[in-house]
């Protein structure tokens, strides 16, 4: 086992730390490596964790990796890697750990093919973040159906979450630093119970598959700022154990589900700037979440918002009919008002002409 983590090595990787498989850990976070990956990785590859997150490595992720069919964890989030989604590595049934987070990655993150081979494809997988890439096209409803670990929950799942920053002897081996919340938080036994799903900053399109519905022992999700449509699937409350939701910065439409209420471990939520309308869900988690989970969608209204719906749930503005009373109002006292500007400007005439015609009678009064 090799951790040269934070430290200020420069240069490449070198390649007998991969190729020969003399290693099983190896985690060189936080460095300055930079250069391709190796090549020509044999047979052999006893590596289980690769940890190469934040250095400057180039280039693409070597196929000949997939020779290393005992890799549980691949980080090599925070790089400068320029490639494709790399559906090969789906065929390595031990990967849990799949970490591609701010690199140059594109394209689409396609379907699976068909066939035996592929039937089993990612089945393993726990955490996938591909956040902060150039990703795009629509998300493929048979892609995350292959995700079975993510649509069983473990005989764990009291433990579900183990955030802590202290760390015993032979655990590092369970730990990885991820994005959850909005916040890096150092988990550990992420193999055994923690699991997430990060799409966020890239340019997926189309609706949010339904089949997403089926990953019941997701703790996150987070497809925000990216070019999603349609509405949000309702099957989403069938995600029991999701405890962090995040679609924000998108352009999803229609009503919030009233069925996401049925998510009782769910603190964190963020549907702000999205094309969402009508009421709402009320009650359970929906009273704890603030203004910031739904600003940005004018069509919405109920609590948090500061704008009301009728009695009809239709997700018609209150502050609408009090606007259309107002402007009534308004034009109500203007044409009030106008009378009164008649019937005063009639009745200041009304008086010179009397003043005139007295004046000219006692003129003549006088005269006379």
């Amino acid at each position: 086992m090799l951790d040269l983590s934070y430290n200020n090595l420069t240069g490449s990787v070198p390649s007998c730390l991969i190729q020969h498989g003399n290693v099983k850990m190896l985690k060189l976070r936080n460095n300055q490596l930079n250069g391709m990956l190796p090549e020509n990785i044999g047979e052999g590859c006893m590596l289980q964790p690769i940890d190469l997150n934040s250095n400057q490595i180039e280039g693409k992720i070597p196929r000949s990796l997939s020779n290393c069919r005992s890799l549980e964890v691949l980080d090599i989030g925070n790089n400068h890697i320029v490639d494709s989604f790399p559906t090969w590595l789906g065929i390595l049934s031990n990967l849990r750990v799949l970490i591609l987070r701010s690199n140059q990655f594109h394209g689409s993150i396609g379907s699976p093919s068909e066939g035996v081979a592929a039937r089993n494809i990612f089945s393993g997988m726990q955490i996938i973040d591909l956040a902060s890439n150039n990703f795009s096209g629509s998300l493929n409803s048979k892609w995350f159906e292959k995700l079975e670990t993510m649509m069983t929950n473990s005989s764990t799942e009291g433990n579900a979450l183990a955030l802590d920053n202290r760390s015993s002897p032979g655990n590092e081996y369970y730990q990885e630093i991820l994005t959850f919340k909005g916040i890096e938080h150092t988990f550990t036994k992420i193999l055994t119970t923690f699991k997430m799903i990060d799409f966020s900053n890239n340019a997926f399109d189309g609706p949010i598959p339904d089949s997403v519905g089926k990953l019941i022992a997701l703790h996150g999700l987070n497809m925000s700022h990216n070019a999603l449509t349609g509405a949000i699937p309702s099957k989403l409350a069938n995600l029991a154990q999701l405890e962090s939701l995040d679609l924000s910065q998108n352009k999803l439409s229609g009503m919030i589900p009233q069925e996401l209420n049925m998510l009782t471990y769910l603190a964190v939520l963020n549907l702000s700037n999205n094309n969402l309308s009508g009421m709402i869900p009320e009650g359970q988690q929906f009273s704890s979440f603030t203004n910031s989970s739904f600003e940005g969608n004018e069509g919405l209204c109920g609590r948090p918002l500061s704008k009301q719906c009728n009695s009809s749930g239709t997700g018609t503005l209150d502050s609408s009919v009090s606007s259309q009373d107002s402007v009534g109002t308004i034009v109500l006292f203007v044409l009030v008002g106008s009378g009164f500007g008649v019937g005063f400007a009639v009745a200041v005439v009304s008086s010179v002409v009397f003043q005139v015609k007295r004046w000219n009678c006692n003129h003549f009064l006088f005269y006379q």
